[in-house]
């Protein structure tokens, strides 16, 4: 694996995720929590952000990403081999669910609002990484 290249992607992609996710709107939980309201004041202008997302991504994962055998930095893609609906998932599911409507912030979009100094994000993303953390420490531990 090329490990300047891959740096170079991640950081690229990284960059572009980030700017994208700031201009869209979709860093300010404000914005996110009108999208997800939709009883009440629904705003749906964060619902033409991800039209345009996949406007651009599809033709360019159908025309570049699918068709290669292996990724451009690594032997082989990493892929998960489970396709069982259980209820791990359903369970992990709902709760990051509750989280992102109760905060209105999604994790992405969270990592890309720190860097416009909202101190609600960083105890918001501070708190995700210790449920991360606690979480992956409970599941190993009953392997």
């Amino acid at each position: 694996m090329n490990n300047v290249l891959f740096r170079l992607v991640a950081l690229i992609s990284g960059l572009l995720f980030g700017l994208g996710m700031t201009i869209s709107g979709m860093a300010d939980p404000a914005k996110v929590i009108g999208f997800l309201d939709v009883a009440g004041n629904w705003d749906p202008s964060l619902m033409f952000v991800m039209g345009g997302a996949l406007l651009v991504f599809m033709p360019a994962y159908f025309l570049l990403i699918k068709p290669k055998t292996k990724p451009l930095n690594a032997e082989e893609f990493c892929l998960s081999n489970s396709k069982k609906i259980d209820t791990k998932l359903l369970l992990g599911a709902a709760i990051f669910g509750l989280g992102w409507g109760i905060a209105g912030v999604c994790p992405g979009p969270a990592v890309s609002s720190l860097a416009l100094g909202n101190s609600d994000v960083v105890i918001f993303t501070f708190a995700m990484m210790l449920g991360l953390g606690s979480t992956h420490f409970i599941l190993n531990k009953n392997t």
